[in-house]
């Protein structure tokens, strides 16, 4: 299947959108369509083999509108083109306006004047006022071009409604010119103060200006994708044959050395290779406080470099960038629609026919009452050019587009509109463990050898060095504090959910959790048994080795809770919505990590598979849920789930099956992301409710219902200004999201005692992990940060520690401690 965007020309209203994905929607071999009137393209999922993308464009052709494929290779230049095309529509747009008030004003005054003048006068103000009328009927033809093909067309839009009405008033006054010319002076005289061209004038002069004024407000709701393509800068600064070059970034490929200097934007991502700086990534992730970047760590597209200097090597190029697949990303989740539009795209389908129907039976009926052909007329008129297909169509795109903007400025990316809908009815939220609520930076804190320690550490680490399991780098780094050398394997297997085996020196060893050791027949004394026990009961993480016979040693690792996962939980709570946890680890570890961050349910020791068949589980019990994990074992959990929900600093397999993406390491994103998707979906129901109610109010009164009983009559020229406005009311209620502001505060920071701890002796980012390192494993410390050009370490704790065992913990690994505070 293919996936491609169009950019689709001619539509004007919510029925055009309809047209159009109809017409597509029809040919053989297409699976899927989105027509976004907002941002006038349509992405279409197709089979390549049955369909291409000319017979789509002759669809769309065919049914009177224009479409051409949307070119991927420049997104910048695309976007550029677009605005630029946007502001001289708009300027168009203006001019007419002006133009189009400069005639109707002295139209208006002849036509009031004429209203009271004597009758001997009166067929010069008249035929005065279609002159005047002219230049504004050329200036907005386009209504009638398009309305009128359209119209013929059989498929009849916004513009057809408009063209209609302005039509029947500039017809009825002309024929009130030959009446006047011809008839008895008796019938001259009524016809002659029942002139229409004023009106005619004033509708297409009011539909323009809401017309302006909605251009104006759409234009707004794209902030988000232009703020995110204006980060990437235009040129940069590349190593090629020893010399600093400046070059397009288009230019820039993998491998590249590029030089950012103070104060640049980072044009592409890749890895530093030389000198250290702190980063402001806020546009990318929302996280305010800039990072410090060191030899060997990711920086990202779109992030500013603030005060030092430094060398990175290219790693990702063009689209594949982070900054390129955000901006992707918020676009598609523009263009994709909510399950809650679907009534209003039924209604636009058929709207324009149904109020052309009403309008002429409305004329037919009041005839057939009054008599009186002004009478039904002005009914007849006043329900074309009140109706507003307009403000139906634009109920959701809109909302759902400030709403993607405001996600990403926040640091979460929503992939579609459906998740974005389905999130507001979430109440579980199931957590991986290991890399979600906790950190994935793991560190070896015990080590049982039935051999030697350093023995131990080889088999363990040589065999580890295949895996991609987060245990793996802890016990990597672990082998490189104590010198060890590793060792060639002949052989290597992994087993999902239990551990690795592999030969070295002609000797099969095994590393993994208890299943696998019973699954492998290893026997565990009792008294080993106990030591483990103890292990566990601090919420650690064993590996077993072992050779073919027996077991060797345990390693005993632990991870720390995030900071955030205590408040997520709170929140989730307050707001009704159950938390889960799951993981493969050991039932005690999980129920000590649940116990301390409030999670009741557990679910632990389970394999890959078991995660995906435990959300099934809760999903067939009538529960909408949430997964949120990280990892590639995460990955058909988060399929499954009714919403998934991925940590941007996990694997790539996790984050292409997750709907929504959580740029911070903040599991309080997840709230934000709760917290949007129920402020949206209030805002679409809100935008949908005026809409119907407007066209189910305004158009019973245009057709005379109130004029019998209470003499009430809605004017053709009061309708156009309330269809105008209709349009501009839903898109600046949309806007009112942008003012989306985060309703919880973060109360572990509260509740937590904070220290800061002066360090001498730190250089490198080496220093900084030892630090970290050492400190972690003290009871009670929640969380660390060490800042290295403030030389210092800020920890949060749960309880209190005396300081004189923080001292001993920094003056054991050789650094000194200068102060506490």
């Amino acid at each position: 299947m293919r996936k491609e965007k169009f950019d689709v020309f001619g539509m004007t209203c919510s029925s055009c959108s309809s047209h159009v994905d109809k017409a597509v929607r029809k040919l053989d071999g297409v699976k899927d369509v989105n027509v976004n009137l907002l941002l006038n393209n349509m992405i279409v999922e197709y089979n390549g083999e049955k369909l291409d993308n000319t017979t789509i464009e002759k669809a769309v052709k065919d049914a009177g509108y224009e479409a051409k494929l949307s070119r991927k290779d420049d997104i910048e230049k695309e976007e550029i083109k677009k605005e630029s095309t946007n502001n001289n529509i708009l300027q168009i747009m203006k001019l007419r306006l002006i133009l189009s008030i400069c005639f109707l004003l002295p139209l208006m005054i002849i036509s009031i004047y004429h209203m009271i003048s004597n009758v001997h006068h009166s067929l010069l103000y008249i035929i005065l006022e279609l002159v005047l009328l002219l230049p504004i009927i050329y200036l907005n033809r386009s209504y009638f071009l398009v309305g009128f093909k359209r119209l013929f067309k059989m498929s009849p839009n916004m513009d057809s409604l408009i063209a209609l009405g302005s039509s029947a008033s500039i017809i009825y006054g002309i024929v009130a010119i030959l009446i006047i010319l011809f008839g008895s002076e008796e019938i001259a005289l009524k016809y002659s103060h029942n002139i229409y061209f004023e009106s005619s004038g004033m509708i297409l002069t009011l539909i323009t200006l809401g017309k302006y004024l909605e251009t104006r407000s759409k234009d707004k709701t794209k902030n988000a994708i232009k703020k995110l393509i204006n980060l990437v800068p235009k040129t940069a600064i590349v190593i090629r044959k020893g010399k600093e070059v400046e070059i397009n970034i288009k230019e820039i490929l993998e491998e590249d050395i590029l030089v950012i200097k103070p104060g640049a934007s980072i044009p592409v991502d890749g890895i530093v290779i030389e000198g250290t700086s702190f980063v402001d990534e806020s546009a990318i992730t929302g996280e305010s406080m800039p990072k410090e970047k060191v030899i060997s760590d990711i920086v990202m597209s779109g992030s500013i470099n603030k005060n030092g200097s430094f060398k990175m090597k290219a790693t990702k190029v063009g689209e594949d960038t982070t900054l390129s697949q955000i901006i992707k990303l918020v676009e598609e989740a523009s263009n994709s629609k909510a399950p809650i539009s679907k009534l209003a795209d039924k209604v636009s389908a058929v709207f324009v026919p149904i109020v052309i129907l009403i309008s002429v039976s409305t004329f037919l009926i009041w005839m057939l009452i009054s008599k009186d052909m002004e009478l039904s007329l002005n009914f007849a008129i006043s329900i074309l050019v009140i109706s507003c297909p307009c403000a139906l169509g634009l109920a959701t795109p809109v909302a759902i587009m400030v709403s993607t903007g405001v996600g990403a400025k926040n640091g979460v990316i929503i992939k579609s509109a459906d998740k974005l809908e389905l999130l507001n009815k979430i109440d579980t939220v199931v957590f991986d463990k290991t890399g979600t609520i906790t950190n994935a930076n793991m560190i070896v804190t015990d080590v049982i050898a039935y051999t030697s320690k350093n023995e131990l550490l080889t088999i363990v680490a040589s065999l580890e060095k295949r895996s991609e399991h987060p245990l793996a780098d802890a016990i990597a780094i672990e082998a490189v504090k104590n010198n060890i050398d590793l060792k060639d394997i002949k052989y290597f297997e992994s087993v999902s959910g239990r551990g690795i085996k592999g030969i070295i020196d002609d000797n099969t060893y095994l590393a993994g959790n208890l299943l696998f050791m019973k699954e492998n027949n290893i026997n565990i004394a009792e008294n080993e048994t106990k030591k483990i026990k103890e292990l566990l009961e601090e919420a650690k993480t064993c590996i077993y080795v072992a050779d073919k016979d027996s077991l060797l040693g345990v390693i005993a690792l632990k991870d720390t809770i995030k900071e955030s996962s205590f408040d997520t939980i709170n929140e989730l709570n307050r707001r009704n919505i159950q938390s889960i946890m799951i993981t493969g680890d050991s039932k005690k570890v999980a129920e000590v990590v649940g116990k301390e961050i409030g999670i009741e349910k557990i679910v632990a020791e389970v394999l890959p598979q078991e995660k995906q068949q435990e959300i099934v589980k809760l999903k067939d019990q009538g529960k909408k849920v949430a997964f949120v994990g990280d990892g590639i074992n995460d990955s058909p959990a988060l399929v499954s789930a009714d919403v998934g929900i991925a940590i941007a600093s996990g694997t790539d397999i996790a984050i292409d099956s997750a709907d929504i993406i959580l740029m911070k390491d903040n599991l309080l994103d997840i709230v934000t992301a709760i917290d949007l998707s129920k402020k949206t979906i209030k805002n679409i129901k809100l935008n949908l409710f005026w809409a119907f109610a407007y066209n189910v109010v305004c158009i019973p009164i245009s057709a005379g219902l109130l004029y019998i009983p209470f003499g009430i009559s809605l004017s053709p020229m009061l309708g156009a200004l309330a269809m105008s406005l209709s349009s501009v009311c839903v898109v600046t209620n949309a806007l009112r999201l942008n003012n989306f502001k985060i309703k919880y505060k973060e109360k572990s920071d509260m509740n937590s005692i904070e220290k800061i701890i002066k360090i001498e002796g730190m250089q490198c980012n080496h220093c900084k992990m030892s630090v970290e390192r050492a400190l972690l494993n003290i009871k009670n410390i929640k969380s660390v940060e060490v800042d290295l050009a403030k030389k210092q370490a800020r920890i949060i704790l749960i309880e209190d520690v005396d300081n004189n065992k923080l001292i001993n913990a920094i003056t054991e690994i050789g650094f000194e401690v200068k102060e506490i505070c």
